[in-house]
C-alpha cells in the first residue's frame, strides 16, 4: 500500500511535518523563558488592576463625602435654614448674570453704533 507522487514514495499513515530533531536543553530554556515572561507578564497585570480598584476607592471615598454634604444641607433647607455655601453659589450666580447681561448690553450697544454710522 505504498503510493507514488511525483516520482516520491509515500507511507500510509502520519501526515504533517515530521517533529524536528530539537535540541533537549534549548526546548527546556525556552519553556523556562516564556514561564517567566508569563509570570512578569501576570505580575504587571496585577499591579494595574490593583491601582484601578485604589483609584476606584478613591472615588467612592469622594463621592460618599459629597453625598453626605449634600444630605446636610438638604436636611439643614428642611430645617428652613440656607447653608452659607449654598447662599455663595446663589450669589454668584446671580452675579455671573449680571456681568452677562452687562456684557450683552454693551456688545448690542457696539453693534447698534456700529450699524448706524455707514
Amino acid at each position: 500500500p505504498f503510493q507514488v507522487v511525483g516520482g516520491k514514495v509515500k507511507k500510509p499513515g502520519k501526515r504533517g511535518r515530521k517533529p524536528a530533531k530539537i535540541d533537549l536543553k534549548a526546548k527546556l530554556e525556552r519553556s523556562r523563558q516564556s514561564a517567566r515572561e508569563c509570570r512578569a507578564r501576570k505580575k504587571l497585570r496585577y499591579q494595574y488592576l490593583e491601582e484601578l480598584v485604589s483609584s476606584r476607592e478613591r472615588a467612592i471615598c469622594a463621592l460618599r463625602e459629597e453625598l453626605e454634604m449634600w444630605t446636610q444641607w438638604c436636611m439643614a433647607m428642611d430645617q428652613g435654614k440656607i447653608p452659607s455655601e449654598i447662599k455663595a453659589l446663589l450669589t454668584g450666580e446671580e452675579q455671573g448674570k449680571a456681568q452677562q447681561n452687562s456684557t450683552k448690553l454693551a456688545k448690542a450697544g457696539k453693534t447698534e453704533a456700529n450699524s448706524s454710522n455707514p
